[in-house]
């Protein structure tokens, strides 16, 4: 009876340790699942600036310097890498896209111009999809980072090399501001 004592317990520490690789495993896929739809949804967006810009190019020619704003603010985000410069770069493309929208109230023919509404709509849902992706992405590092710190996981986890995920975060205290639109 204390043979098959002994022999148990290497076979539940093997178990073990199984389980918690593979649910390790299972959790970084999760984390890079919901990284994948934040990347989704910023092609969207990106997607549709260029023709969003071109409807108010016809509208607003001398608001050049708005619309090159928004262009470069955009590209910049396109070559972004890290969670980090990636959530930095799209703060500051949301910032301009506002400065954007701000503008149509300057222009009543634009407001109601079909084509614009529709762009300025199908923005709108991206910018909510994007929202909940971050959300989501969050919730699944918080959990990610949490099962790798955990007493006895962290001891699988320091083993196997797996490291902590960053959160998509807004840096600036100036970007937790709600925007003030000025004429």
């Amino acid at each position: 009876m204390t043979t098959l004592i002994l022999m148990g317990i290497p076979v539940l520490v093997i178990l073990w340790v199984i389980l918690a690789y593979n649910g390790l495993v299972a959790w970084r896929n999760k984390v890079k699942n919901a990284w994948a739809q934040i990347d989704v949804q910023l092609k969207r967006r990106h997607d549709l600036i260029p023709n969003l810009v071109e409807t108010v190019k016809g509208y607003a020619k001398h608001e050049q310097e708005t619309l090159e704003k928004v262009i470069q603010a955009r590209n910049s985000a396109m070559q972004a890498q890290s969670p980090k410069e990636i959530g930095e770069a799209e703060n500051i493309l949301s910032g301009t896209l506002k400065s954007l929208f701000a503008l149509s109230e300057s222009y009543p023919d634009l407001k109601a111009n079909q084509s614009f509404l529709q762009l300025q709509e199908e923005l709108t849902a991206t910018e909510n999809k994007i929202s909940f992706s971050r959300q989501f992405y969050n919730d699944t590092v918080m959990k990610f980072n949490t099962m790798i710190q955990v007493f006895p996981k962290n001891i699988i986890a320091n083993l196997f090399k797996f490291t902590e995920k960053e959160f998509f975060e807004v840096e600036l205290e100036a970007e937790r501001q709600p925007v003030a639109v000025k004429f």
